[in-house]
């Protein structure tokens, strides 16, 4: 056994199949830049780790991930420690780079990667998991999509549908996400990481280089049918959309708080469903 330490995330590799869990369960696991800059990392050391065939991706606590970090303590002392350029350069820069680039380089780690995702999979939440080669969903999980910085829900799901759950802005339970192909299998909750884990040692015992060759052939089908380019695209229309909430005639109530308009709205169909 192998570990790195690490600020926000656990890292160790066993069986060879490091597990990468993000670690801020006081915060849902909200993505700080500190955060998705260690996950960058540690993708980066597993794949050069000639002992690791395999990378399981985890969330500590209840929940895989609440989403972006849009305003924690932490966040905010590292913005004043390391501030980002003002204007749209500054946020195309800062979008691009940890919503796209990042995400882009763990789709394309050459290794298999599998996510075990439970309890709320929000937004970044979404954009992570649907990075990973296969999705173990707990019968808790609770996926929220959007027209995000990486927008894979089109390739994650059929264009209708996924058209059907952004118009809404609803959530997509465990049992749902496994019709529509989002996730691979459903389990209870407390064996989810055993599952990830049985599956991965599993896989694990394969080859690694034909592991890679079959990864890249399928990606490189996505890529052919325009993949990369789409994500590409998609980003700069989800600038536009962030920056359309702050035009006067914006039709929903932007909530108190940090949570994004979308996701108020995604809660309230829920309770208005549950009632």
């Amino acid at each position: 056994m192998s570990d790195t330490n690490f600020d926000t995330i656990l890292y160790e590799v066993e069986n060879h199949v490091a597990r990468i869990t993000t670690n801020r369960p006081r915060y849902r696991n909200a993505q700080s830049r500190l955060l998705l800059e260690e996950l960058d990392d540690a993708f980066r050391i597993a794949s050069k780790d000639v002992d690791v065939h395999v990378i399981a991706l985890f969330g500590a606590g209840e929940h895989f991930s609440g989403g972006h970090d849009l305003g924690t303590p932490d966040e905010r002392a590292d913005q004043e420690r390391r501030p980002y350029q003002s204007g749209m350069r500054g946020r195309f820069d800062r979008s691009r780079e940890l919503f796209v680039e990042m995400t882009m380089r763990w789709r394309n780690v050459p290794k298999p990667t599998i996510a075990g995702v439970q309890g709320y999979c929000i937004f970044g939440g979404w954009i992570v998991a649907s990075a990973m080669d296969i999705i173990y969903a707990a019968d808790s999980a609770m996926f929220l999509g959007a027209n995000f910085q990486y927008l894979s829900v089109p390739w994650d799901i059929h264009p209708r549908k996924a058209k059907e759950l952004l118009f809404e802005s609803r959530f997509v339970d465990a049992a749902e996400a496994l019709e529509l192909g989002l996730v691979n299998r459903v389990t209870p909750a407390g064996d989810l990481q055993s599952e990830v884990l049985e599956y991965a040692e599993r896989i694990a015992t394969n080859d690694p280089f034909q592991m890679r060759m079959i990864k890249l052939a399928i990606n490189q089908m996505q890529d052919a049918q325009g993949f990369h380019g789409h994500i590409t695209a998609a980003h700069l229309m989800h600038l536009l959309s962030a920056e359309g909430e702050r035009d006067p005639d914006y039709a929903l109530k932007v909530p108190e708080g940090r949570r994004r308009p979308m996701v108020e709205r995604a809660f309230e169909n829920y309770r208005r469903r549950s009632s």
